[in-house]
């Protein structure tokens, strides 16, 4: 069980649209064997998911650590994990965060909720962020060494770094022409 990328993937479910079964199964890329559970209710369930996860990654932009555990520790107690021990093979002994029988909805909480909380107790509870970018409400897990992500994707980050570098550009002019106007 990959903690890090369920952490990684809670970001990526609260970021997706969910309007139908379809958004749904586009969200599962990779993993086809869930394409055909996937139900209307799945999707209900984690659009009401989606509202209740966002304010984790909230509190742990605004740096608020109790806000961060109290409210993981209340999803958790709101949806249960049941981990289980999974051989597909015989020997690779690994955990699931369901049984066969859970929906695609309550797979997808549990890896989000598990993986999120062992992320904030290996690496800490303000490793989670809102992209810092103009106009973009999207949610990112900081996994890099010193806590420096502050954009949800390259995408942003080279956005807010060219707007940046454009702002420098424009004030460096307006200060040579009012050099010059004044001399």
């Amino acid at each position: 069980m990959d903690f890090l990328r369920y952490a990684d993937a809670s970001a990526g479910l609260v970021n997706t649209e969910i309007g139908d079964v379809d958004d749904l199964v586009g969200h599962l890329v990779g993993r086809d064997w869930l394409h055909e559970q996937v139900t209307d209710r799945d999707c209900m369930l984690l659009r009401k998911f989606q509202r209740e996860l966002r304010p984790v990654f909230e509190a742990s932009e605004a740096d608020d650590v109790r806000a961060v555990v109290d409210l993981l520790n209340e999803l958790m107690v709101r949806h249960p994990i049941t981990p289980r021990i999974a051989d597909h093979d015989g020997h690779d002994l690994h955990l699931h965060v369901a049984s066969k029988s859970t929906s695609v909805a309550e797979l997808l909480v549990g890896e989000s909720l598990l993986g999120l909380a062992t992320l904030i107790c290996d690496l800490g509870p303000t490793r989670l962020g809102v992209c810092s970018a103009d106009r973009c409400t999207d949610v990112y897990v900081d996994t890099s060494p010193n806590q420096s992500r502050r954009y949800c994707s390259d995408r942003c980050s080279s956005r807010a770094n060219v707007a940046a570098y454009r702002a420098r550009q424009k004030q460096q002019l307006t200060d040579e022409s009012a050099t010059e106007n004044t001399a």
